[in-house]
């Protein structure tokens, strides 16, 4: 009996130590380090999507929640626990942690969505104010629209910076404000020009030019008919086209003139008052029209009545069709200019007293009523 017992004993100690040794290898660390790391890159993610800024109340909550898990992670981080032993920190870490890479992809889709939203909307303006420029130029109306398009392109800039800065919302909101200024772009033009549009008033200056001609065939002599939107000066005698020049107007040209120095060239029935030459001042060759006439001097006086026009503003007068004496200042102010060799060729063609008729359009597809209409589009579209 006593021969068995050191023998038991040392197999009972063995054991023993068999059974320490597996249950501390068992043990576990008490805060998992990687969910720990897997929160933290989560927040991490958050601060770069600003969700702050764009989801305030879930990072607020995420936010509190992670500190407060933090904490007692770096409390407990030393600590062990066995395996069977529950572990609530464990559990509230990894269930933040699926909260919070719920939050991250929300945001992340929101953000792309808004990302392509101010994309598509920068390109759409941008496209649309190109289309303004262009046709704005073509008609020679950007006086018309002052200092609104320097607004828009300075917009423009502001939304391409604001979405390359990741603020989407404030670059839509300023190209959305371009959107808006080029409408009212639009409706300037519309307002200033929409007679070039009008059929009425093209039918009344067809007729006007249909009389001239007429007068032209009647009294076997010269007339002159000057299509504003075509840009053309086309000289007629015994009612046959002689000669066709391409014009330049000035400033506000495609404006009706309302008063004296508004850079506007007048509409209506004039006559060649007086013929200047070679060598006078300012221009090369002048015809000089009996500008103003009665239609124009009633319409004045009427405006002026109503307030439309200041008491100081005068009338005007001196409207001519000219050449340009010197290069450095080929520009006119509500007249009409040709090159020079044209400008001799049609002053030795036409007398005192020639009829001049001015109209605004002579087809009701002219190059102004087709630019109102396509601003009108891109109106629709945006």
């Amino acid at each position: 009996m006593s021969n068995h017992c050191p023998r038991l004993t040392r197999v009972f100690l063995w054991w023993v130590a068999v059974v320490l040794v597996g249950s501390v290898s068992g043990c576990m660390e008490a805060v998992p380090q990687d969910v720990v790391q897997a929160v933290e890159n989560i927040d991490r993610d958050l601060m770069k999507l600003r969700a702050d800024q764009f989801s305030s109340t879930d990072y607020t909550q995420f936010s509190h929640e992670w500190m407060a898990l933090k904490a007692r992670a770096q409390a407990d981080e030393d600590l062990i626990r066995w395996p069977w032993e529950p572990n609530d920190l464990e559990v509230a870490l990894r269930q933040l942690q699926e909260e919070g890479s719920g939050i991250v992809a929300r945001l992340t889709e929101e953000r792309e969505s808004a990302r392509r939203s101010a994309e598509d909307k920068i390109a759409q303006v941008e496209s649309r104010f190109r289309m303004m420029t262009l046709q704005v130029s073509v008609i020679d109306s950007r006086l018309l629209l002052g200092q609104q398009s320097d607004e828009v392109e300075l917009l423009m800039n502001q939304a391409r910076t604001l979405h390359e800065q990741g603020q989407y919302d404030q670059s839509l909101d300023a190209s959305a404000r371009a959107a808006r200024n080029l409408t009212m772009q639009s409706a300037v033009l519309s307002s200033e020009l929409g007679r070039y549009a009008d059929r009425n008033r093209i039918s009344r200056w067809q007729q006007m030019a249909k009389d001239t001609i007429t007068w032209s065939r009647t009294h076997q002599a010269s007339a002159i008919v000057i299509n504003k939107a075509d840009r053309v000066l086309t000289l007629y005698r015994n009612g046959q086209k002689v000669l066709s020049y391409p014009i330049r107007l000035g400033s506000n040209g495609i404006r009706e003139k309302r008063y004296q120095e508004d850079g506007a060239t007048p509409e209506g029935r004039y006559r060649i008052s007086s013929k200047g030459r070679q060598g006078q001042p300012r221009s090369y060759r002048t015809l000089v029209l009996d500008y103003p006439n009665e239609e124009d001097r009633r319409r004045y006086e009427v405006e002026r009545k109503k307030g439309q026009i200041s008491a100081s503003r005068a009338i005007g007068s001196q409207i001519e069709i000219h050449g340009v004496e010197n290069e450095l200042m080929a520009q006119t102010l509500g007249c009409v200019m040709l090159d020079n060799f044209q400008m001799a060729l049609l002053h030795g063609r036409v007398a005192t007293g020639t009829p001049v008729t001015i109209v605004g359009a002579l087809h009701k597809q002219n190059p102004l009523a087709m630019t109102l209409a396509t601003l009108e589009d891109q109106n629709e579209e945006t």
